[in-house]
């Protein structure tokens, strides 16, 4: 029988051990447990197109699979409208919640190899936040994950990805977000 290591994500072990202390001493916290953490990650694919044609959501499905390493739930169209063509009931989008180790890893892949790769990226944009210490930001495409193969790419499809925090205020999510290596525009 195989033993399990239980090692923890590099990224975790880094907010345990060196954004904790930093965090506590800049904002003064009284507990450790006041310090802000990170929740989850839902990254949220939109494929409006699928209204007209139903296989679209199925490449929708396999890029965040392979993306995330999870299963997506698929998203469904509360209501009909007439404009758009589209049916209540009808598959509108895909969404993976990532939540503790798998949550840490994709981040990780995210700020070390995904961000990076996207031509002529210049920072992420810090007025994003929602008032209560999450962000949200959008990515135009799915290629620059090294786990999406470039030959085999029907067609481009962008992202949501929202990071929720603990955080109770903007600053404090920023500073988190900052200290865990997220690249912000300097305003």
């Amino acid at each position: 029988m195989t033993t399990t290591t239980n090692e923890r994500p590099r990224l975790q072990t880094r907010y345990r051990e060196e954004i904790i202390p930093a965090m506590q001493e800049q904002f003064h916290y009284a507990n450790l447990m006041q310090v802000p953490g990170l929740t989850k990650i839902v990254v949220n694919m939109g494929v409006g197109e699928a209204a007209r044609d139903s296989k679209l959501i199925e490449g929708a499905v396999k890029d965040l699979t392979a993306i995330t390493g999870q299963k997506p739930q698929v998203t469904k169209a509360r209501k009909s409208i007439a404009q758009f063509k589209l049916r209540e009931g009808m598959p509108i989008g895909a969404h993976v919640t990532l939540r503790g180790d798998r949550m840490w890893e994709f981040l990780d892949r995210l700020l070390t190899i995904a961000l990076p790769r996207i031509r002529d990226f210049r920072g992420l944009s810090g007025k994003q936040f929602d008032g209560r210490g999450n962000y949200t930001f959008g990515l135009t495409e799915q290629v620059m994950f090294h786990e999406i193969d470039q030959d085999k790419v029907d067609r481009s499809r962008g992202m949501d990805i929202t990071v929720v925090t603990t955080a109770t205020n903007d600053d404090e999510g920023r500073a988190l977000l900052k200290q865990l290596g997220f690249p912000f525009k300097e305003q």
